[in-house]
C-alpha cells in the first residue's frame, strides 16, 4: 500500500471514528462496525493504531487541533474587543456538540484506562493553555485579582458543566448565566 493509500484509509477510520462516538459512543463502537463505516478491512484498525483506545484518542487529538488552531486565531484578533472574543467563543458551546461529545467520550474512557489519561490530560493542558493566553490581559485591564490560572479553571469548569448538562438535556439557566457573564465582561469596559 502507498503512503498515500495508507494516510487515506487512516483519515477514513479516523473520521468514521468521529462520527461514531457522536452518535453512539465509545460503548457502541466495534471494530467490524468502525471498519464498515470507514469502508475499510477491520483488520487494519490495529495495523494503524494499535489499539481501539489509541484510534479513539488521536480522535480526540486531531479533533481538538482544529479547534485550538480557530481558537487562537479568534483571540488573536487585535481589533476585535474582548467582549467579541467572548461572544464568539460562548456561540462555540452550541456550534461544537459533536466535539464536546467526543471530549467528555474519551475523558470517561480515560477514567478507568490509565493508558489515555496522559492525553487526554495534553488535551485539557492545550484548552489551558489557549485560555491563559487570552485571558492574561483582560484579566489585568479588568482588575480581577483571581490569579489567572484559577481563572482558567473557573473558565473551563464552567464551560464544562455547561457542556456536562447539556450532553445529559439539561439547559436550564445557561442562557441567564451567559448573558449575566457578557453584562459583567461589558461593563468592565473590556470592548
Amino acid at each position: 500500500m502507498t503512503k498515500v493509500a495508507r494516510q487515506q484509509t487512516e483519515e477514513a477510520f479516523l473520521d468514521a471514528a468521529e462520527r461514531l462516538l457522536v452518535q453512539d459512543g465509545h460503548a457502541g463502537i466495534t471494530t467490524r462496525a468502525l471498519a464498515s463505516e470507514a469502508g475499510a478491512n477491520h483488520g487494519l484498525v490495529h495495523y494503524y493504531f494499535g489499539s481501539m483506545e489509541n484510534l479513539l484518542a488521536r480522535v480526540l487529538e486531531r479533533f481538538t487541533e482544529r479547534l485550538i488552531a480557530r481558537q487562537r486565531a479568534m483571540y488573536a484578533a487585535g481589533d476585535v474587543p474582548f467582549v467579541d472574543k467572548w461572544r464568539a467563543a460562548m456561540r462555540y458551546l452550541d456550534a461544537d456538540r459533536s466535539y464536546q461529545k467526543i471530549w467528555f467520550e474519551l475523558q470517561s474512557l480515560a477514567w478507568s484506562r490509565p493508558e489515555l489519561r496522559e492525553r487526554v490530560a495534553q488535551v485539557n493542558a492545550e484548552w489551558r493553555a489557549v485560555l491563559s493566553d487570552a485571558l492574561a490581559e483582560p484579566r489585568e485591564r479588568a482588575g480581577i485579582e483571581m490569579p489567572l490560572d484559577a481563572l482558567v479553571s473557573l473558565v473551563i469548569t464552567f464551560n464544562e458543566g455547561i457542556i456536562l448538562e447539556r450532553l445529559a438535556g439539561i439547559e436550564a439557566g445557561h442562557a441567564s448565566l451567559i448573558e449575566w457573564i457578557d453584562d459583567w465582561i461589558s461593563r468592565r469596559d473590556l470592548e
